[in-house]
């Protein structure tokens, strides 16, 4: 799944989109996952990150990139710097760079990788149980759509 950094600049299936900013890429269908992109955007004072529709075209590229089933969202992408992060490892990293107190969820690291995923692949595979699917998408507000990647 891991590839060199930056290489979707060398596939031409991705269009060419502003990467410098990480980059969220999440499931715009899924209530927890609209939750968890709302979070994101109350605590991220600095501006840190943008944000992308896995059902967006440049989504569907991306899924498609790093060897994602593009119709099952089971994992957000957390891209920075040029590099995927997925499952937990995007979720953490994503969360502790949010500045304090959320960097504290930096502790996490501590658990094994496999059990990590584990817990995130259980939560993935029930999040529309969990919360349900969206029958509208998720609509920015004025301020919080220059975040977002079409």
């Amino acid at each position: 799944m891991r590839r060199n950094d930056y290489s979707y600049r060398s596939d031409a299936a991705v269009p060419t989109f502003p990467d410098d900013k990480p980059l969220i890429i999440f499931d715009g269908e899924c209530v927890f996952c609209s939750g968890w992109v709302k979070f994101a955007l109350k605590h991220d004072k600095a501006g840190r990150y943008r944000f992308l529709s896995a059902q967006s075209p440049l989504g569907t590229a991306l899924y498609r990139h790093y060897g994602l089933d593009e119709r099952d969202y089971e994992s957000n992408i957390l891209i920075e710097d040029g590099r995927a992060h997925f499952k937990s490892e995007g979720s953490i990293r994503m969360i502790a760079r949010l500045g304090f107190p959320w960097s504290l969820v930096s502790i996490l690291y501590i658990l094994p990788r496999p059990f990590a995923d584990r817990l995130y692949e259980f939560v993935a595979r029930n999040r529309l149980k969990i919360a349900g699917r969206r029958t509208t998408c998720y609509v920015p507000t004025p301020e919080e759509r220059s975040r977002f990647l079409a």
